[in-house]
């Protein structure tokens, strides 16, 4: 058998996983990986912040289902993917995660550009590991693979010394994964599906809240028919956005502090809430106590410590979501009283929003919602985020093609992560929708579009502040406003021309959509720079109106 310096095993073994392209930032302790880059058939995206390869990797992750792979040197390099690794693991995406690291002579030295990686981030990832000699890249980035994707899908960490990746060592492509203990579970308890089809059976009002498990399951096509089936409205989390078409009959929005009024309505009249791979955060739930006491509740989770995590649960179902659904639409099928039950249908109530003259950011959205083009629509976070989750229902929009950070809300997420998808389907055309704030924290991707030809359609919502906080200070402080407001004092599009790139200005609502049908003809990333004139507040629900 052959022996192969760790750098090439490293290559070798991603290459046979079928990693097609690494998102990465180089440093001297991954410099032998580099050295042999060449040799091997993987494209390397050269970011220009490592924060943005994990979040670039995460996009890519997210869209083909595909685990996203990215590379950071040791010590500062390292820590810059913390962000991205940590919302990666709060929204449950599959990426690789590998880091350089000091020589192991050095390791506990405080050497130059080391930093304990994996104990940093043992509270964000699924899995890390020190590894500690070049025999063990083959186990340890299969293992990797293997649980970045399986069960509940997150990122994996693996941190490898320098002079492990130079050492020599015999290769074995047949090494298998390592993983004692490690069986998620897939099928759900058959009782407790029995259960849950009684409860749906004698419920008058059931209604079905979807989350972004749905979509990582890819059980789209049976939540539609147990809907259709139950007559029962379909409401989302920000997860589950796209989890279902948006022209489902019974879909009636997103739940939550800034979901529609219909869904909350839904939610208010239920007898019982089935919930498939909702975590029940705490924007979509608002008071625990009060949404707790709204129904019965079913919860099918893969992860069993999500269930009953912050509400009592009638009847949990741990498994995958569409194993657990087709069994469950079998046996209610089985059923002749189903076929005699008959409920009045409820009316698809998804909101529109009064069009206005202003440049205000929900009406751009709706401009953009009804071009309903096949694209990829990614959001950074902030009052653009929620107005999109709430109006951009296109048609067009494909199950898992709608880009937001949940779980940690994370600005600067936006734009690698459209970069990311753009990469992984790259016949696809790909919209950000974002705001000035959230696309100054990673504005230097623009870079690494315009170097690797990578197009993406930038909408900006400029409004000069950090629109969310101001709502928050305006509602909540009495309107007082504190370092929210941004001067003008940043011409985006000027800037995107400086880095090669190009785009618009627009300040009449009428121009809004002339200049985004130039931007989605571009061959190259196109900047729209929209200056909002409203500084509309997302409406609020609650459980006392």
């Amino acid at each position: 058998m052959a022996k192969m310096m760790g750098a090439d095993i490293l290559l070798k073994v991603l290459t046979n996983q079928g990693v097609s392209t690494i998102f990465g930032y180089p440093g001297g302790a991954t410099l032998p990986i580099y050295d042999r880059l060449e040799d091997y058939n993987i494209r390397h995206i050269l970011v220009r912040h490592e924060q943005a390869a994990a979040h670039m990797a995460d996009g890519y992750a997210r869209v083909s289902g595909e685990v996203g792979v990215c590379l950071a040197t040791s010590g500062p390099g390292a820590t810059n993917l913390v962000t991205g690794i940590a919302t990666a693991y709060l929204d449950s995406s599959p990426i690789v995660v590998i880091t350089g690291q000091v020589e192991r002579r050095f390791l506990g030295t405080d050497a130059f550009q080391e930093v304990d990686i994996v104990g940093i981030t043992i509270p964000i990832t699924k899995h890390n590991q020190h590894i500690m000699s070049a025999a063990d890249i083959t186990p340890a980035l299969k293992t990797a693979f293997l649980l970045a994707k399986s069960g509940r899908p997150g990122p994996v960490l693996l941190d490898i010394p320098k002079d492990v990746l130079t050492e020599e060592t015999e290769y074995d492509p047949d090494i298998e994964a390592t993983l004692e203990g490690y069986n998620p579970i897939i099928a759900g308890h058959g009782g407790q599906i029995k259960k849950a089809a009684n409860l749906l059976m004698s419920a008058k009002s059931p209604v079905i809240v979807v989350g972004g498990g749905v979509i990582r399951s890819g059980a789209t096509d049976e939540v539609v028919e147990l809907s259709e089936l139950l007559s029962a409205p379909v409401m989302t989390t920000l997860m589950g956005k796209s989890a279902i078409p948006q022209s489902v009959e019974h879909y009636l929005g997103m739940i939550g502090m800034h979901g529609t009024k219909q869904a909350m309505d839904a939610l208010k009249s239920a007898d019982v809430i089935f919930a498939v791979g909702a975590r029940f955060g705490d924007r979509a739930v608002l008071s625990y106590d009060k949404f707790s006491n709204l129904a019965k509740f079913v919860q099918i989770d893969i992860d069993p410590a999500e269930i009953e995590k912050t509400i009592k649960v009638d009847i949990p179902i741990v498994g995958d979501a569409k194993n657990i659904l087709t069994k469950l639409i079998e046996r209610l099928k089985g059923d002749d009283s189903i076929k005699e039950r008959k409920r009045e249908l409820v009316k698809r109530g998804i909101e529109l929003y009064e069009f206005d003259e202003g440049m205000s950011i929900p009406s751009i959205i709706e401009i953009l919602s009804g071009m309903e083009g096949d694209y990829i629509v990614a959001t950074d976070v902030g009052r653009h985020q929620i107005w999109a989750a709430r109006y951009y229902n296109s048609a067009g929009l494909g199950t898992g093609m709608f880009l937001t950070s949940g779980g940690l809300g994370t600005m600067g997420f936006g734009l690698p992560a459209s970069i990311g998808a753009k990469v992984a389907y790259p016949d696809k055309k790909v919209v950000l929708i974002t705001g000035d704030g959230s696309f100054m924290m990673n504005i230097q991707e623009l870079a690494t579009s315009s170097q690797h030809n990578i197009p993406v359609v930038v909408i900006i919502m400029n409004d000069h502040h950090l629109g969310m906080i101001r709502q928050l200070q305006d509602t909540f402080y009495d309107g007082k406003y504190i370092e929210c407001t941004f001067p003008d004092n940043v011409d985006f599009v000027e800037v995107a021309r400086g880095m090669g790139l190009d785009g618009v200005k627009v300040t009449d609502i009428n121009d809004v959509k002339g200049a985004i049908e130039k931007g989605l003809e571009s061959d190259s990333t196109f900047v729209i720079d929209c200056i909002i004139d409203s500084q509309q507040n997302i409406p609020y629900q609650s459980y006392d109106k």
